[in-house]
């Protein structure tokens, strides 16, 4: 049940991104990133649920965490720059920030029942 509810705030969140980019003018390869480190958190999240092993998919998670750290980093570029304004991300960045915590619990309680 978490991993179906991480999936698809993981899917909504790139959707809203996605949206986002396509407001932003004039800056491709910067657009570009976000929607790419964005849309990987779900797709790593989605692949995890057919990992080989146990493993495999904390890898997988783990990915997905790193991804939900460049997406801040993107998100905060965005804001400083004054190509957004911060009250435009602000729900982002707070289902960025979920995502990553839902992220963390899942690694941790795999890595918990690797070890039993």
């Amino acid at each position: 049940m978490a991993e179906s509810k991480l999936r698809d705030l993981s899917t909504d969140f790139a959707v809203k991104i996605i949206k986002l980019g396509e407001s932003i003018k004039g800056h491709y390869s910067l657009t570009n990133q976000l929607e790419r480190s964005s849309t990987s958190i779900g797709a790593n999240i989605h692949e995890a649920n057919y990992a080989h092993s146990k493993v495999d998919f904390i890898s997988k998670l783990q990915i997905s965490l790193k991804e939900c750290y460049e997406t801040e980093y993107w998100l905060e570029l965005f804001v400083k720059s004054e190509l957004v304004d911060e009250k435009t991300v602000k729900d982002l960045y707070n289902q960025c920030r979920t995502i990553r915590r839902m992220l963390v619990a899942s690694i941790n309680t795999a890595k918990n029942n690797l070890q039993k």
